[in-house]
């Protein structure tokens, strides 16, 4: 089966698609990375944010999250199943999240807060490396700008 991508605003969201999300997001993020922070942080919620993710079969492989902000567009939470990692999916979901960017707000920036070792992958994309290098929960960020 191939590989669908899919966009939503929370409220358009069917409520097993979005318990499926967090909880991918919660095993990397916090269970994985053993990162014991609040990763339900309220934005989710927000008028403006997008959730982002494709299915294969009826597993949900990569998601992230499409935040908007007064000057700028915030990409965040890219997250992929390990069971997925290396097989190109989260690069053609990310692709897939620019363009919706470029729909939403096509004269935004795009800003992000990438993991300090996942700075190459973004820059494939165009991003620049924003600011200086900082810790999030322990873990090395850059801010980076597209």
């Amino acid at each position: 089966m191939s590989i669908e991508y899919h966009s939503r605003n929370l409220k358009d969201m069917d409520p097993r698609t979005l318990y499926r999300i967090l909880k991918l997001r919660s095993d990397v993020f916090v269970v994985e990375q053993s990162c014991a922070y609040p990763e339900l942080d309220g934005r989710d919620l927000e008028e403006d944010s997008l959730q982002v993710w494709c299915t294969k079969n009826l597993d949900i492989p990569a998601t992230l999250r499409i935040l908007t902000e007064e000057q700028s567009l915030r990409i965040g939470r890219v997250v992929a199943d390990k069971n997925y990692r290396g097989t190109g999916i989260a690069r053609d979901l990310f692709t897939y999240a620019l363009n919706q960017c470029s729909q939403v707000a096509p004269h935004k920036k795009i800003v992000l807060d990438a993991q300090a070792p996942l700075q190459a992958w973004y820059e494939s994309f165009g991003f620049t490396r924003a600011g200086e290098e900082f810790l999030e929960d322990g873990i090395p960020h850059v801010p980076m700008l597209k």
